[in-house]
């Protein structure tokens, strides 16, 4: 989407032409290069000038690509070509220039720019570097410490500070285009200037650099092994998938051999079945399979992958503590436990960190790092080093029950069960088939050692107050029947087997609602779909302000990456925090207070002061919210 014509006789004039801001999608990249390979081959072209339609240059990137496979030409090769041409290529820069358009411009050999243009690297306002050669070619324009500027910062700036700084080379109120042609034919009586650089390389010491990593590697080096401990269970089955798959040496344990050779089997069809969809072999030589612990005695890194049962994780890192060497790293592939009491049991917590591999581990992308107040810097930077290698999209995050993507959840399932008592709407189906897919068990367990549910539960108790404040006991009723979701092939809803994925509405849930209902009073009422989407979500968020009010969570775009890889948040509603941003700081302060007014013994209605603090700032977007938050104390 590029229009290539000859003018004033010898210079070819290409326009982007993907309105509104001429974003270099795939069509426009194989455009330009299409156009780039015409003019640089025609004995008539002397010059090449490039500018945008519309009066806009570029604005970067197509957004609407990201999610899909990468198409036509990579853009990092095509502006590498343009910079090596012979021919001077000149940028006509009207409107704007931003990110992979500023890019653009920068591998042109001069630059003319309309008085009212704005250039930038925006990159980082979306927690990202510019990936297409802004980071070297603009300290070699312009140096290093104004380029750092631009590029930490992601300022937008004006056409008249450009000139100052020696981006642009000229300035015009006049048709940035047309400037350009004349610029052009000028241009072409001089020869091509050379690119600037910060200094001379020195081939010999990067060439001994170089030399001594290989000779230290190979005096030094040494094959490293995981251990995989009991059991070999969905999660730890999957987890010895990622490993092996990148090259990593596992050695799994099981508690006795029939369990042992089953978890065999799966992982190693897991393997094949892997390696067949990518074209690869499998790599069955990296996994050893036992049920001894001392074989693990002398294993780098440990990830710990038993049930989800504090007693039994604090017997098993007891038992490690005895076997592996004091070196050795320990990881606890945990959903919402202590992790400092974890280490606590252990000789070494300073070398213990938690691991949230989300299920099927195999399969998805995200992966929480659980820093613990005793975790030393270099055992957090490992994990993540780990989950790097694994391929996993990686976030840090402090020590608290649930973490960060699950201490959110919680509030949002209370308020989908609420409105289930309250409603004869029936279900908000994707939080049901959710907890049916991860397993009612896990969170019944976890209400169980909190005190909630179970026997401990003081009879003289309200069934539906628990501490005080609101509860629904329908989870506890659901699972006291056995049904804990498609691993028993019932739970909210019916399946056609074990472990199966056809999900029906199920009659006897339908009968147990009514039951309840009549047993404790309880009329329901026609509940629209706002009021269900702005209790779940708007308590979602809410929760997610007062992780960053604890210092859980450094940002609020790690929680949104977290909700966005882990959770299934739709991609175009960019995550819960920058949900609430769109939807209005304001509008979701009133409504939390509404809820909570109508419900005081819900008290993650109530809104959290970070909220109250940014509506009172003007309800800044959330690039901006740091500055309110960085005060604040951190568990990272």
């Amino acid at each position: 989407m590029a229009r290539y014509e000859l003018v004033k006789r010898s210079v070819a004039l290409i326009t982007l032409t993907n309105p509104p801001v001429n974003a270099l999608s795939s069509a426009v990249r194989h455009a330009i290069a299409k156009s780039m390979e015409c003019a640089l081959s025609d004995p008539k072209v002397t010059a090449v000038v490039i500018c945008g339609e519309n009066g806009s240059f570029c604005g970067g990137a197509d957004i609407r690509e990201f999610a899909g496979p990468l198409k036509g030409p990579p853009l990092v090769p095509l502006l590498d070509a343009i910079e090596a041409g012979e021919k001077p290529v000149v940028a006509a820069i009207e409107g704007v220039a931003l990110g992979g358009g500023f890019e653009l411009a920068l591998v042109c050999h001069y630059r003319i720019a309309h008085s009212k243009a704005r250039l930038g690297l925006p990159e980082v306002t979306l927690g990202i570097l510019p990936a297409a050669g802004g980071t070297q070619r603009l300290p070699r324009l312009i140096g290093i410490s104004a380029a750092l500027e631009l590029i930490t910062t992601g300022r937008h700036i004006s056409a008249q500070e450009a000139l100052k700084l020696g981006i642009v080379d000229q300035v015009t109120e006049q048709n940035a285009c047309e400037v350009a042609v004349e610029f052009a034919l000028r241009a072409v009586a001089k020869p091509l200037l050379s690119r600037r650089v910060s200094m001379p390389c020195k081939p010999r010491e990067i060439r001994s650099a170089a030399v001594m990593g290989i000779k230290r590697e190979c005096l030094h080096g040494h094959e490293q092994d995981l251990g995989m401990v009991p059991s070999l269970g969905t999660m730890g089955r999957g987890i010895a998938v990622c490993l092996a798959r990148v090259g990593i040496s596992v050695i799994a344990v099981e508690s006795e051999n029939k369990l042992l050779e089953t978890g065999r089997q799966m992982v190693i069809g897991m393997l094949e079945r892997d390696a067949k969809r990518r074209g690869v072999s499998a790599s069955l030589n990296l996994l050893k399979f036992t049920i001894s612990l001392q074989d693990l005695k002398d294993v780098n890194l440990v990830i710990e992958a038993v049930f989800e049962d504090m007693a039994l994780k604090k017997r098993v890192f007891q038992e490690l503590s005895k076997v592996c060497r004091p070196a050795t790293l320990f990881c606890t592939n945990t959903s919402g436990l202590d992790v400092d009491a974890l280490a606590g049991v252990t000789d070494r917590p300073h070398l213990v960190v938690g691991m949230h591999f989300f299920s099927p581990a195999h399969v998805m992308k995200l992966l929480e790092v659980v820093c613990g107040p005793r975790s030393s810097s270099e055992t957090i930077a490992t994990a993540m080093s780990l989950g790097k290698r694994m391929g996993k999209v990686r976030v840090a995050v402090g020590n608290c029950p649930g973490f960060v993507g699950n201490r959110m959840l919680k509030p949002y399932i209370d308020q989908a069960t609420f409105l289930l008592e309250e409603g004869d709407f029936g279900f908000a189906m994707g939080v049901f088939r959710m907890s049916d897919l991860a397993g009612l068990d896990v969170g019944w367990r976890v209400w169980k050692e909190s005190g909630l549910t179970g026997s401990d539960v003081d009879p003289e108790n309200p069934p539906r107050r628990r501490q005080g404040r609101r509860y629904c006991p329908i989870p506890d009723m659901v699972c006291e029947k056995g049904r804990f979701g498609q691993k028993t092939g019932r739970g909210w809803y019916m399946y056609d087997k074990r472990g199966g994925t056809n999900a029906k509405p199920d009659p006897l849930i339908q009968i147990l609602l009514e039951t309840y209902r009549s047993k404790y009073g309880i009329q329901p009422h026609n509940i629209s779909n706002q009021e269900i989407i702005e209790r779940c979500l708007f308590a979602l968020a809410n929760e997610g302000f007062r992780i960053l009010e604890d210092g859980i969570a450094a940002r609020p775009e790690d929680i949104d990456v977290i909700y966005l890889f882990g959770y299934g948040f739709p991609r175009h509603r960019g995550g819960p925090m920058f949900y609430a941003s769109m939807v209005g700081l304001e509008r979701v302060l009133e409504r939390l207070e509404h809820y909570h007014q109508a419900h005081p013994d819900v008290p993650h209605l109530k809104p959290s002061p970070l909220l109250k603090k940014l509506v009172a700032c003007g309800s800044p977007p959330v690039q901006k919210w740091r500055e309110h938050i960085k005060t604040m104390h951190s568990h990272l």
